[in-house]
């Protein structure tokens, strides 16, 4: 599958909410109820980056290796009290590509301000673009998120 024919995609979370995932070895990853229409877009190959909130760091990158699907099998949880009972039930079966230790996140920061979808932001509030939990990034911005967590990866590897 070529990059036009991807979709690559920021999912947002609490570093609870990574650890989660890290515990199901990276091999499904949920969005919350409103999210129902881009987890519908989603397809085997599209690429997952991972954005730590509280950290403002990339946590890594994986593949996406399923059409989505409904489960509500609690796994991850929601940090809006008023929304306790969100259990992610959108999903999708992915695999891990990149992914850096809890100690070892990428400042998102630097790399993020080098991205278009960023740049529609001031950069003093460049964290904006990360709210929400699921967001589209065109195929250059993931390169450029890509290519810095692999470097990061392998200098403190």
């Amino acid at each position: 599958m070529s990059d036009e024919e991807k979709n690559f995609w920021i999912i947002v979370g609490s570093p609870e909410n990574f650890a989660a995932t890290r515990e199901h070895n990276f091999t499904i990853q949920g969005m919350k109820t409103r999210q129902r229409k881009k987890a519908a877009q989603m397809k085997p190959g599209d690429k997952i980056v991972y954005y730590i909130t509280g950290k403002k760091a990339f946590g890594g990158i994986a593949t996406i290796t399923s059409e989505a699907f409904e489960d509500s099998t609690i796994i991850w949880k929601s940090n809006n009290k008023k929304r306790d009972e969100e259990v992610y039930p959108h999903r999708v079966n992915i695999q891990p590509d990149v992914i850096l230790d809890d100690d070892n996140f990428l400042d998102a920061e630097e790399t993020a301000l080098q991205t278009k979808y960023v740049q529609k932001w001031p950069a003093k509030n460049w964290t904006l673009a990360f709210q929400g939990n699921v967001h589209k990034i065109d195929a250059e911005d993931f390169e450029t998120i890509r290519s810095a967590i692999e470097q990061h990866a392998s200098v403190n590897a």
